[in-house]
């Protein structure tokens, strides 16, 4: 069998980042027009009154302090409430191609490769912005790879499931080396207008280069000891936007269009579920979770990741064990466990393992587990 590695990851982040204070002023100031233009049916128990909210809120309830976003302005706007992103020509790049190729770069870089050694690419995110051609092609081309590619959504689970199927492909030997991009507006898809969730998630894109052993020049590798994957049908994360919604007009615009969530709900049934599989995953290849270094989690709240890694451990864990992004980046969907592991393993030694997890719609989980490997100078 083909030991098969991650050999660079490359990190895209937008220049505008929105704080928690910013986010509540727009807000509050939204609920205050909100309010005064209903004042009268609000008064006849026609429509509920819209609640002010507060950054303490926040930060309580996720851990998330600030998100960089795309365009700052659309979504601080009170009369607006989303990005402003103006369409580009066919001949143009497309938005998350322009931030995939940023991302890549640093991937590259890191992995000592250049676009001929591509010879496949997948793109694994939560949100394509058009359904063909593929974004992964488009990507393809713009940076001048040869091979294949096609796109894949799993949600926030899409990079851990990208990181099975690109390792599959390398063993298979349908592919030497693989790039799996993770380009996440997630600015687009999220009701700005909706107290109980307009602060979770920002926008970012990370890549991964994904190789064999044998043909891996970069010594800072990571070998993919084992994947991990895991399914189970739920309602309680949810988007009903797609291309049939003109179909019912009625549809159009309706709050199910973005995206929504049960969170108690969320954080009751899923914590138990990725520790569940994070261990049983551990014993499938016989590591002791004391042996686990580092947790990279999918970074979608504090307290969910706290508790997942107290059940996996045994006990409460270390900042430098189950290491935070989300204070600055937020939920990035599909790119945050990503986001974990490329600013959060530098100071691991050789042999440390470590797992790379995301969870989410669906339900779905991924796991992969990683052994930093030795440098080729000291494997001699």
């Amino acid at each position: 069998m083909k030991k098969v590695v991650i050999s660079g990851t490359g990190l895209f982040t937008p220049e505008e980042s929105i704080s928690n204070e910013e986010l509540i002023d727009s807000f509050n100031a939204y609920v205050e027009l909100f309010n005064a233009k209903n004042a009268d049916a609000i008064e006849r128990g026609e429509v509920t009154a819209l609640k002010t909210s507060f950054p303490e809120f926040i930060e309580k309830a996720s851990g998330i302090k600030s998100r960089y976003v795309i365009n700052k302005s659309g979504i601080l706007d009170p009369e607006r409430m989303f990005p402003v992103i103006a369409d580009r020509s066919d001949d143009q790049q497309s938005l998350q191609c322009e931030m995939a190729v940023k991302a890549i770069e640093g991937a590259l870089a890191q992995s000592g490769k250049t676009a001929a050694d591509i010879d496949a690419v997948l793109v694994a995110c939560s949100n394509m912005q058009r359904p063909y051609p593929a974004m992964s092609i488009e990507i393809q081309h713009a940076i001048g790879a040869k091979g294949f590619a096609f796109d894949m959504n799993v949600a926030c689970s899409s990079a851990t499931f990208g990181l099975q199927t690109a390792a599959d492909m390398v063993r298979s030997g349908s592919a030497k080396c693989v790039l799996m991009v993770n380009p996440e507006i997630c600015s687009g898809h999220l009701e700005w207008r909706d107290r109980d969730c307009h602060f979770i998630f920002g926008d970012v894109c990370t890549a991964v280069i994904i190789e064999t052993a044998d043909t891996c020049t970069n010594p800072e590798a990571w070998e993919i000891l084992g994947t991990k994957l895991q399914t189970q049908f739920s309602n309680n994360i949810r988007n009903n936007f797609g291309f049939l919604n003109r179909c019912d007009e009625e549809g159009v615009g309706k709050r199910d269009k973005l995206f929504r969530q049960e969170g108690r709900k969320v954080f009751k049934e899923v914590c138990p579920m990725v520790a569940e599989q994070i261990t049983q995953h551990l014993g499938e290849l016989e590591i002791s979770a004391t042996d686990l270094k580092r947790m990279w989690l999918h970074q979608a709240n504090s307290n969910m990741n706290d508790l997942i890694a107290r059940k996996v451990l045994g006990r409460d864990p270390s900042p430098e064990e189950s290491p935070t992004i989300l204070d600055t980046y937020a939920n990035t969907s599909s790119a945050g466990s990503i986001i974990a592991f490329h600013l959060h393993r530098n100071n691991l030694n050789a042999n440390d393992i470590g797992v790379i997890c995301s969870f989410g719609a669906g339900y779905s989980i991924g796991s992969v587990i990683i052994k930093k490997r030795q440098s080729r100078s000291n494997q001699k």
